[in-house]
């Protein structure tokens, strides 16, 4: 069974991957800000979302002036 494809979610970067987005995006992450809101380390316990998501999603809000809560 293959992994639905999800994408775009909102301003997300496709290179997360399939995996991620469709995980990311049921646990009410569905664009940056929302990913901003957290730490790496709650994103990187969710199933499926792994450090090569983390690194990207850090490129992308650095790219847009943001970065990630202490939290």
């Amino acid at each position: 069974m293959s992994t639905p494809d999800v994408r775009p979610v909102g301003d997300l970067p496709d290179a997360i991957g399939k995996t991620a987005a469709r995980e990311l995006s049921s646990h009410g992450i569905r664009n940056l800000a929302d990913a901003a809101s957290h730490a790496p380390k709650e994103l990187l316990a969710i199933h499926g979302v792994g450090p090569k998501a983390i690194r990207i999603l850090t490129e992308a809000l650095a790219a847009k002036g943001m970065s990630w809560s202490e939290g």
